[in-house]
């Protein structure tokens, strides 16, 4: 809750500290406040930190979950880092997380910040191809 509290009043320095106190006490690492310090870091431009958290959070066997993922990906193309946003949207479409909007969106941004309009073309395919073997649409009845 702490952590939380510094992350929406924009005192990203103090999330981390923080963050720090609990990791160095032992307390227990969840996904909540592993989001609430990425996204802290995110809000600041503090790719790097967010980026370290976030391979943390794979070592420490914490789900990574869509706003986790969501966040670290924005923070990437923030600070000019696509070519790791796409990275990690490509293992976003290999997992078995959903997609969203907003996980397409930051991928698109990734593309046109990196000059790749073409490859969006392609993000765009495979998120419906894959929307679409997750929620198949029921064949239509023929009327009589």
């Amino acid at each position: 809750a702490a952590i939380s509290a510094c992350e929406k009043s924009g005192k990203w320095e103090k999330a981390l500290q923080l963050w720090n106190i609990m990791t160095r006490g032992h307390a227990e690492l969840n996904a909540i406040a592993f989001s609430a310090v990425i996204t802290a870091c995110d809000k600041a431009g503090k790719w790097k930190e967010a980026l370290q958290l976030f391979a943390l959070m794979a070592q420490s066997d914490v789900e990574r979950d869509l706003i986790t993922l969501n966040t670290v990906t924005s923070a990437c193309v923030k600070g000019g880092k696509w070519e790791k946003a796409l990275q990690i949207f490509r293992a976003m479409t290999q997992s078995k997380v959903d997609l969203d909007m907003i996980t397409l969106s930051a991928a698109i941004s990734a593309c046109e910040e990196g000059g790749k309009r073409e490859e969006i073309l392609q993000l765009c395919s495979s998120v419906v191809h894959r929307f679409s073997a997750l929620h198949p649409v029921p064949a239509r009845r023929k009327k009589k």
